[in-house]
């Protein structure tokens, strides 16, 4: 097969990871490999971790013969975790490097617990080179939007691993003040940007980012939160750059896939993660191509293990091969979580996604947040924008832009939605990244 693109540099990480010496990687290679691994977690799980032990106690291991077959397994929830993570733990406390705890977004429950040996660690570090060669080369620099002031937190393993491919990767932190974030871009010449989306689109649209000297930055890559093509397609008309996506979750060991110089779905990291893609209501198992919710397995974790963990996230498997011609597998653009959908009185569902969509077009926009609540036995969708100066073009526009997104055209068409009136703020919603913009309802009985 002819391929237009160099393979993605995660082929030979792969090839190594898996013991096999003969490049290139084969599909039958790496689904053999990915069985063998799997079975060895569920007995690893099921001999070590409590929860497993009780959850999978008489599962016949030996009759697991396809990696379909992993549909037969139970769920592993959030709620799960968050109601014992210790009961997951499957080695001694003195074994575990790093302990990342997640409060949960909107409530007072119980926080979310992981646990992660070193050498897990160490797994991360080399899947973040290995994923950033194709952003960087030897010699240039990566400013590093992301927390990093903890020790192996992401923004320092990121940084070790840009250091293992002779790339200085320069820790800022998630962007609190644009100008100084942009005032480092130029006096340290930055090549590359690592960040959440609407904190790069805010540096890029403001007055500060937009002096970044023409052609300084090379490439971006955006993590952390869903990522509209509406923000990648704005960074890359802003910087003329190459913008990349990459997917990753606590749960996952941080770095889950990542785009290739193709830029067209995002390969997996096949090496120590099984993904599979299911109705959300249903659970059942859906087809390559069918969009559902994405189900994760770790392949080699020993500190705590996960066997079809729900990460509420909704994408699909992409069918085609990439055009770099690497046999992994691609996940299509992480477009909206289950938390981020609302249904409307009306029965129509609006996601975050389509807002994104539609709003982040608007060129004087940095962020909105958006909120639907009870008025007068309707619907009304609150939307408040953050922007650089008040603007009533930008006002006007946003309306525009909202009557392109289905579901609220449908409502205002129907009458069950209306909208009020928009507010202008100023203020920069920080964000480190571990709480994940949503729509807020605010109607009495939701969730």
């Amino acid at each position: 097969m002819k391929t237009t693109q160099p393979n993605t540099p995660l082929d030979s990480w792969i090839l190594q990871r898996i013991g096999v010496s003969e490049d290139p990687l084969t599909l039958e290679d790496l689904r053999n490999y990915q069985l063998g691994k799997l079975r060895e977690t569920i007995r690893y799980a099921c001999a070590k971790s409590p929860f497993y032990s009780r959850r999978l106690s008489g599962f016949p291991v030996d009759g697991l013969a396809d990696l379909c077959q992993v549909s037969q397994l139970p769920f592993t929830t959030a709620e799960d975790i968050r109601a014992d993570p210790r009961q997951f733990l499957a080695l001694p406390p003195h074994e575990i490097a790093r302990i990342v705890t997640l409060q949960t977004s909107g409530t007072t429950g119980r926080p979310k617990r992981f646990f992660f040996t070193k050498e897990e660690l160490e797994h991360t570090i080399d899947f973040f080179a290995r994923g950033m060669s194709a952003l960087v080369k030897p010699g240039q620099k990566v400013l590093i939007l992301l927390p990093g002031d903890k020790p192996d937190s992401v923004g320092d393993l990121l940084a070790r691993g840009l250091m293992r491919m002779n790339v200085e990767g320069i820790v800022h932190g998630p962007v609190r003040d644009i100008r100084s974030a942009a005032e480092e871009i130029v006096e340290r010449r930055i090549d590359c940007l690592v960040g959440i989306p609407t904190q790069v689109l805010s540096l890029a649209r403001n007055d500060a980012g937009r002096s970044v000297p023409p052609g300084m930055i090379k490439s971006v890559l955006l993590c952390t939160d869903c990522i509209s093509e509406a923000i990648a397609d704005a960074l890359s008309r802003s910087w003329n750059c190459r913008v990349f996506k990459h997917y990753g979750t606590t749960e996952m060991g941080l770095g889950g896939a990542v785009e290739c110089a193709a830029r067209t779905g995002y390969h997996l990291r096949e090496a120590d993660l099984l993904f599979e893609i299911v109705d959300p209501d249903t659970g059942a198992p859906l087809k390559d191509g069918e969009p559902g919710e994405i189900v994760v397995s770790t392949l080699t974790r020993k500190g705590m293990p996960l066997i079809r963990y729900r990460t509420g996230d909704i994408s699909r498997i992409l069918e085609e091969r990439c055009s770099c011609g690497s046999v992994t597998k691609r996940l299509d653009a992480i477009r909206e979580r289950l938390d981020g959908r609302v249904t409307l009185a009306n029965g129509t569902i609006l996601t975050l996604s389509e807002m994104d969509e539609a709003l982040f077009r608007v060129e004087e926009i940095l962020d909105y947040s958006a909120a639907v609540t009870a008025k007068d036995g309707s619907d009304c969708l609150e939307i408040t924008l953050y922007v650089e100066e008040e603007e009533s073009s930008a006002m006007q526009k946003t309306l525009h832009a909202l009557n392109t997104v289905p579901a609220v055209a449908t409502a205002l068409s129907d009458g069950s939605l209306h909208l009020a009136p928009i507010s202008i703020s100023n203020k920069n919603w920080f964000t480190t990244g571990v709480v994940k913009r949503r729509i807020i309802d605010n109607r009495t009985g939701a969730k």
